[in-house]
């Protein structure tokens, strides 16, 4: 794993408990993320000499009167990929932020294991939501099967198949933790939807009947 290029991170959060934790965390975390800076304000961020760095988990609520929507552009203009992290998790917050070009957006209550999949998924272009806001936001859906991102698919599918957590982790070369936090999003999405996948039995049933899974047996 040492061979691949780590993800230049940077944290700005002006909870400095909060900072101290998470910047604890994530250097125990993962050893494809590199902390490169953990800040207390958007201007420290910018003149930092680590700066521009690959991804920024970045607070919604410092408060500076700079409009985050101008701190995402700015980010966006150095090529930086930009994870929002908040207390709030108000459907119409969220949309604006993913619409001003943030590529993730976490509530502080998250699983920290989402934290980590949120700054890979940045990392590679990728927009990362949290089971309960994505439910939020497309909560306009209401009846049918929930929607599931492309990884989500993957870990139900090799599940349902049968998989034990272990063989799914390591086929999709995620840590086991990352794997039950998926199921543990897919099942919540179901259960919001009205759909009840607390067994395997049942969460292979839903699989096939949502095209996840092809029936051969």
């Amino acid at each position: 794993m040492s061979t691949r290029t780590p993800i230049r991170l940077a944290l700005v959060d002006d909870h400095r408990m909060l900072l101290g934790a998470l910047t604890e965390w994530i250097r125990n975390a993962a050893d494809d993320i590199q902390l490169v800076a953990a800040v207390t304000t958007f201007p420290e961020l910018l003149s930092h000499p680590g700066f521009p760095v690959d991804v920024v988990l970045l607070d919604l609520d410092l408060k500076d009167n700079t409009p985050v929507s101008l701190k995402l552009a700015q980010l966006k203009q150095t090529g930086v990929s930009t994870v929002l992290m908040s207390t709030y998790s108000e459907p119409g917050i969220v949309r604006e932020a993913l619409a001003s070009g943030a590529l993730g957006y976490l509530v502080k209550s998250e699983d920290p294991g989402m934290i980590v999949d949120a700054i890979r998924s940045a990392n590679r272009g990728e927009s990362y939501i949290s089971a309960e806001l994505d439910l939020a936001i497309n909560s306009g859906d209401v009846g049918g099967s929930p929607k599931l991102s492309a990884q989500e698919r993957r870990v139900m599918a090799l599940y349902g198949g049968g998989e034990p957590v272990k063989t799914v982790a390591y086929e999709l070369g995620i840590s086991e933790e990352t794997a039950k936090s998926y199921l543990k999003r897919i099942r919540e999405k179901y259960r919001v939807a009205g759909f009840d996948v607390g067994t395997k039995v049942a969460l292979r049933k839903r699989a096939i009947q949502d095209g996840i899974l092809l029936q051969t047996d």
